[in-house]
């Protein structure tokens, strides 16, 4: 909640903000504000692939486990029996976690052991990045219905988890568990680490599909009002999700500490201390207390504690998969609350899938040598290589690696990227130039809170959890949980057992995070000691393309269709400002900023002069014009085409006596044509 609103929200507001007022992509974006900061968009770009690799593993495993779903019994319901004896290591640990570990992922013993393919997971992975390619290429063409079907379907199966899980015994020692602080655990700077990453997930901070979603937006849409009402109901929803996740894990605690008494009681029926493993818990408790230390330990007696079982509860993956596979059992009819939990999964994956992955390929699009490209072409080929490299997921190593993906690629990137975000807006664009772009927006000017936050608070906040978690991984070996299936046969408690990542893998590690932070100052030293020459095509907001996804698309066709009326009205009414309104039009949508300036002598002395943008290079499109000139971004292109205008003027001033009095009788008008590439 602290990152939430310190971080989460002030972030929020400036990159819908930017969007809306400049209307280009996340790469446009920053090369509007200042040349040197190209690097942002670039950086965003590599660290949303980086995302996008290992988010799709996950919508995967959630494929894999919505086809075995319509199986009855659940697959994940019994543990698999050898010679009418269930297995033991599934016995002394759960049927969730047995199917989890052993029967989808195969789990290797470590990171160094990857176990080969697992073919299920390939043509699930495959089946995945297919579907995701399919939607991205063609964009989502639905009824308003489905819109809010899609919107409201997650509620529904959480509320109905919800009324299950609080009817489920040990979900008050759950819920307790949730409301006990630990303030020891606010000393961890990771921690605040994966409370900002948490905040990026859920907000879509830093991957640059804000910005591209923002640029959509017309330039007086209330986005202050839009910022507040998603953060109100997303943290809502995290609350609400909460209660229901802590009231299922205090469930699957109680059943733990149930199954690990029936444990004892087996040993000490073995050494002849009770007659039966069905007594009473009162009878155990009795016989368990006058045993001395050594007999505890030569026994091999597990440790029954409800509040270790909370402590060692599953985290990231193994929450849906082992804990809520767990709840889903127990429920009437099981197989289709299982399908109803996985599909609900499948769709909230999916769309978060799509969100990165367009804005990564707004990113791509905004470089001038993929706009002749074919859009479905770039979105196959990104696919195609995410998915190659995702087969690293498949092994039995594959949840180590996402493990590692997550902590490194996926955190420290990010966190980077949002600060040096927030630092080219307040500081290099002018926070006061910002809050006035947000009043002309909206008509409201940020008050106190905005303006601590983006100036002090939230820079200083990411600035110390950056550096602190750097220190901390370096003088702490990082470490990840492997499956350990002879831990759980030795008899002591947990299944899952701290390894220190290898040195190799670290070097892995340690080069996706240079590459995901490194084009920020390579692009500042090329372009501060003019290596690299600004590339004035990103100004003119590339991202409106024909072959943008049908959903925006049909957005822009609107706004399109309004401009085309007030043009036409207004071409009717006053021919000459007809004439110059589609130069204003053109500047903001153009992908080709070629300007083409037409001068013809007529024979009765009048030169008239025509000024107009070629189309883009993706094929012609039309763009939003609005009547405010305030709302137009100033680019560089802009810049350089009114110096043109400007010279042409000039032009008209200096014309010889000769042009001017040229006679009726002439018959050839001298032409001249001046080209300007920008």
């Amino acid at each position: 909640m602290v990152m939430l609103i310190l971080e989460g929200i002030p972030l929020f507001l400036i990159e819908l903000g930017m969007g809306q007022r400049m209307r280009l992509g996340a790469l446009g974006v920053w090369n509007t504000i200042h040349p040197w900061l190209g690097g942002i968009g670039i950086s965003s770009c590599i660290v949303t692939l980086f995302v996008a690799i290992y988010y799709n593993v996950i919508i995967t495993w959630c494929f894999y486990y919505f086809f075995n779903s319509f199986r009855y019994p659940l697959p994940w319901a019994t543990c698999p029996q050898i010679n009418g004896t269930d297995v033991e290591e599934c016995e002394r640990s759960s049927e969730t976690a047995y199917f989890w570990y052993r029967t989808t992922l195969d789990a290797a013993p470590s990171i160094d052991e990857t176990g080969g393919f697992k073919w299920w997971i390939v043509l699930c992975l495959m089946l995945s990045w297919t579907v995701v390619f399919f939607i991205v290429m063609k964009g989502i063409q639905s009824s308003g219905k489905v819109v809010y079907f899609t919107s409201l379907f997650p509620y529904i199966v959480l509320t109905i988890f919800f009324i299950r899980g609080i009817t489920l015994k040990g979900a008050g020692a759950g819920l307790m568990h949730m409301y006990t602080p630990k303030v020891e655990k606010l000393l961890e700077p990771t921690v605040w680490l994966d409370a900002a990453t948490q905040v990026f997930y859920s907000f879509g901070l830093a991957f640059g599909s804000l910005i591209a979603f923002g640029s959509y937006n017309t330039p007086k849409n209330n986005c202050v009002r839009d910022v507040l009402l998603v953060s109100v109901c997303n943290a809502i929803t995290a609350i609400y999700a909460s209660v229901v996740i802590f009231a299922i894990l205090g469930y699957k605690a109680t059943l733990g500490v149930d199954r690990c008494i029936q444990v004892n009681k087996h040993v000490l029926v073995k050494h002849g201390l009770l007659e039966s493993v069905h007594v009473d818990n009162s009878e155990y408790e009795h016989v368990m207390a006058g045993l001395n230390s050594t007999m505890l330990k030569d026994w091999e007696f597990e440790k029954c504690s409800l509040e270790d079982q909370l402590s060692s509860a599953a985290e990231g993956t193994g929450l849906a998969f082992i804990v809520f596979t767990e709840a889903i059992v127990e429920l009437p009819g099981s197989p289709f609350w299982a399908v109803l939990f996985f599909t609900m999964l499948l769709s909230l994956g999916l769309g978060s899938q799509i969100g990165i992955l367009e804005g990564m390929l707004c990113t791509i699009f905004d470089i001038d040598i993929f706009k002749r490209i074919r859009k479905p072409y770039v979105t196959g080929v990104v696919c195609a290589f995410c998915f190659t490299v995702g087969l690293i997921f498949t092994t039995g190593a594959g949840e180590y690696w996402l493990k590692m993906f997550d902590s490194f690629a996926g955190t420290i990137g990010l966190v980077v990227v949002a600060l040096m975000e927030m630092i080219a807006v307040i500081y290099i664009y002018g926070h006061e130039k910002f809050t006035e772009d947000i009043y002309q927006m909206t008509g409201t000017r940020p008050g106190i809170y905005w303006q601590m936050t983006w100036r002090y608070i939230g820079p200083a906040i990411m600035g110390c959890i950056l550096l602190s978690s750097i220190l901390s991984m370096i003088l702490r070996n990082p470490t990840y949980g492997a499956w350990n299936g002879e831990l759980v046969l030795e008899g002591q408690h947990g299944v899952i057992e701290n390894k220190s990542y290898p040195n190799w893998v670290m070097g892995i590690a340690l080069a996706m995070i240079i590459a995901g932070v490194l084009p920020m100052p390579v692009v500042f030293l090329l372009r501060r000691f003019q290596i690299l020459k600004v590339d004035l095509d990103i100004h003119q907001g590339s991202i409106r393309r024909n072959e943008t996804t049908a959903s925006t698309k049909e957005m822009i066709d609107e706004d399109d269709t309004k401009t085309d009326d007030d043009a036409g009205k207004r071409s009717k009414t006053s021919p000459s400002k007809a004439i110059s309104k589609p130069n204003q039009s053109n500047s903001k949508g153009s992908a080709g900023a070629t300007l083409v300036t037409t001068s013809i002598t007529s024979t009765a002395g009048t030169r008239k002069s025509i000024m107009k943008h070629g189309p883009a290079l993706g094929g012609p499109v039309n763009v939003r014009s609005d009547s405010d000139d305030e709302d137009e971004p100033p680019t560089m292109g802009k810049m350089l085409a009114k110096q043109a205008a400007k010279q042409q003027f000039k032009n008209k001033q200096n014309l010889t006596p000769t042009v001017l009095g040229a006679t009726a009788t002439s018959r050839k008008k001298p032409f001249r044509m001046e080209v300007v590439d920008f």
